[in-house]
């Protein structure tokens, strides 16, 4: 199968003035050294989850954090109005583990929708039991939700999760859809010799359903530490596997600090006709870290400043000894201002985070 060549994204390190931002730092902005200001807080509920996907977790064995070690619904809720208030977060995602094993989670999705001014409210989820509580999260102020899902083949689903349930998270997606949720998107990894090959399926799938599909290489942050660059599947790869059904053109539309490129999606014999879009989201090959513009707090309530830091800043202690909003907020941003310029995964001193991606929130 040929291969379509991207083109190549020219390195950029975030840069600004000193003066400037030492100015701003002053100020009650979520800023960083390099000038890039954090607007969109991903919040972990749980780092429990009902799925053992082999990318992510180990099949047993699996140690959860106490109940009283996770942050509550109120101080969910409090930390979060700080951030809207404090630092004009516009953008608030609840993911996990699985977020929706919270039981009180649409009491928190419905504190933080009463916030002044009210941010966007996302939801990244594997669905299922979505079907029975999409339109109370719906009613609640649940914007828009992403759905974790890598294939539509049943025995593929089970190899992946190590679990028999994709009847109940195509329910969970239909729900989503009943109750008025857009968009929907859904979040696909590409695991070599599993699942790649279904990529062009899965695409149509989505289109058919008018479900926006989001490609994610895979990441180093699986439990057992086994994932390697020379055997994931990359973006380019992806287009090369999708090239012979779908003509895919990149999408004019602003990108802003997404971390999907899009492309508009037509059939190779009607390349006229627009289908839909897809999103490659390549944070290994084609990183988008001079764009970021996210802040993120662990289900114990510690700052992380990337998916991929070896550092954390606890505020949930402080939260708890008593710390008024004033000082939880300069906590926060100076462990928001030492943010790196980028995750390092080129470098060959690369070391990947002890805690998975369910310890740490998507």
């Amino acid at each position: 199968m040929g291969r379509i060549s991207l083109p190549t994204p020219m390195p950029r390190t975030p840069t600004v003035d000193p003066g400037d931002a030492f100015t701003a730092h002053q100020e009650d902005s979520l800023l960083d050294t390099f000038g890039r200001r954090a607007r969109d807080l991903r919040v972990s509920l749980t780092d429990f989850c009902n799925l053992r996907c082999s990318y992510c977790m180990p099949e047993e064995g699996v140690e959860f954090m106490s109940r009283d070690s996770a942050m509550t619904a109120e101080e969910i809720i409090r930390f979060v109005r700080i951030g809207v208030e404090k630092f004009g977060v516009d953008q608030v995602r609840f993911t996990g583990g699985e977020p929706l094993t919270r039981k009180d989670i649409t009491d928190i999705i419905a504190g933080v929708a009463a916030l002044t001014p009210r941010p966007n409210i996302a939801l990244t989820t594997n669905a299922i039991g979505l079907d029975n509580r999409a339109a109370k999260l719906k009613a609640a102020g649940l914007d828009r939700i992403n759905v974790s899902l890598d294939t539509v083949d049943a025995d593929t689903f089970t190899q992946i999760t190590r679990r028999p349930f994709l009847d109940r998270v195509l329910a969970g997606i239909r729900g989503a859809q009943d109750a008025g949720l857009d968009p929907v998107k859904i979040n696909a990894v590409l695991l070599p010799g599993v699942n790649d090959h279904q990529a062009p399926d899965l695409l149509q799938w989505c289109l058919e359903r008018d479900l926006r599909l989001r490609f994610i290489e895979q990441m180093p942050l699986d439990a057992g530490h086994s994932w390697q660059r020379t055997s994931m599947i990359t973006a380019a790869d992806i287009f090369a596997l999708l090239e012979p059904r779908f003509v895919l053109t990149p999408d004019s539309a602003p990108r802003g600090g997404a971390p999907a490129e899009k492309f508009l999606v037509a059939r190779r014999e009607e390349p006229e006709t627009i289908l839909g879009d897809v999103g490659i989201i390549a944070s290994v090959t084609r990183p988008f870290c001079a764009d970021c513009t996210r802040t993120r707090l662990t289900a114990e309530g510690r700052v992380r400043t990337c998916l991929f830091s070896r550092t954390e800043v606890d505020l949930l202690s402080a939260m708890r000894a008593g710390a008024d909003d004033e000082a939880i907020a300069n906590l926060w941003k100076g462990a928001h201002w030492a943010k790196l310029a980028g995750h390092g995964m080129d470098s060959d001193d690369f070391e990947q985070p002890q805690r998975p991606m369910s310890a740490i929130g998507g």
